[in-house]
């Protein structure tokens, strides 16, 4: 195309830009996206998490931000209630060991000014995410790790406790006893994580992510749940997100930080997710049983999810709705 042209069909498309505008002043009428933005108010305060157990955890979340309370403060108080529940085999107390038998947990908090902690390889202390807040607001640093997590950990009072639950342990034994000892799915059943985001009635926007891994992981093993940019961001101008799943998988696309980077873009929360699910798909050449979920919150309180396979679901909690939502996905199993 000639430079004559290409300003000749420019100068066509602008002029029918300004008479699409002149046109919708003189009769009223608005485009599809500015109805939305114009209808769509804020929804605040809300919270939203992963699995069935967001349920509980959004409780104690909603008991915060009801009162005024800060989205940071929020988001603490809802994973911990799932780090202290014992039936629960995928966080905190009564989570599913590593093959050596330990319980080993990851965690990581950020805030709406984009200052975040985080602790990985933690064994012996119920609050992780309690653990890796302190190392937000009283470090210089962002992630502690192994025997140095729990030391800082019992240097700012918080006890020593053992993790691993006699239900958790016969699971263990059956395990190290079977013949198979083969590497479990990460499914519906095994999903490792409870990820929460709440936005606050100043509009504030803070996130949390909190496990005990995969089951019978490598001694050592850590997964995108402690990993700002993988398992958790927060950009306070756009929105939040957080993963479940297999955590390989959500650290080689930087999944979190890509949810919210194409919200940045204009893309919905649900639009946002399944895109990065389909990356996730597109980057790896074989997805048999590889779940993963994402789930995220636009500056405006929309929440949008979705998975690779089916059965990933989230709870919300707002003014007007406390119940779980099924994410779409991309295939049945």
């Amino acid at each position: 195309m000639s430079r004559r042209k290409f300003l000749k069909t420019s100068a066509l498309g602008l002029g029918g830009i300004l008479l699409a505008k002149c046109t919708s002043a003189i009769t009223g009428e608005e485009t599809e996206t500015a109805k939305t933005t114009a209808a769509t108010p804020i929804t605040k305060p809300i919270v939203i998490s992963t699995w069935k157990h967001g349920l509980d955890a959004n409780k104690a979340a909603w008991k915060i931000l009801e009162k005024g309370g800060n989205a940071l403060d929020a988001v603490e108080a809802g994973v911990r209630v799932t780090e202290s529940d014992a039936d629960n085999r995928s966080v905190g107390l009564g989570g599913l060991p590593d093959r050596e038998g330990k319980v080993t947990l990851d965690a990581c908090i950020m805030n709406h000014e984009n200052e975040c902690g985080a602790v990985a390889f933690l064994q012996d202390i119920e609050h992780p995410i309690s653990v890796a807040r302190k190392v937000m607001e009283d470090t210089p640093h962002v992630m502690i790790v192994g025997k140095g997590a729990y030391d800082f950990a019992i240097s700012k009072g918080f006890e020593h406790k053992d993790l691993l639950t006699p239900e958790a342990k016969e699971e263990w034994l059956k395990w190290k006893a079977s013949e198979e000892q083969k590497k479990p799915e990460i499914n519906s059943e095994n999903h490792d994580t409870i990820g929460m985001l709440a936005i606050d009635a100043d509009g504030n926007i803070s996130g949390s992510c909190t496990t005990s891994g995969w089951a019978y992981k490598l001694h050592g093993r850590v997964g995108d749940s402690p990993i700002i940019g993988a398992g958790l961001f927060v950009d306070n101008e756009v929105g939040g997100a957080c993963a479940t799943g297999m955590g390989e998988a959500v650290i080689r696309i930087a999944g979190s930080a890509t949810v919210v980077e194409l919200m940045r873009q204009g893309k919905s929360p649900k639009q946002a997710c399944k895109e990065a699910v389909e990356r996730i798909i597109k980057k790896h050449k074989d997805i048999k049983g590889l779940q993963v979920g994402f789930l995220a919150i636009n500056k405006n309180g929309e929440v949008g999810a979705h998975s690779v396979y089916a059965g990933f679901n989230y709870a919300q909690k707002d003014n007007a709705t406390e119940e779980m939502k099924d994410a779409a996905y991309e295939k049945e199993w």
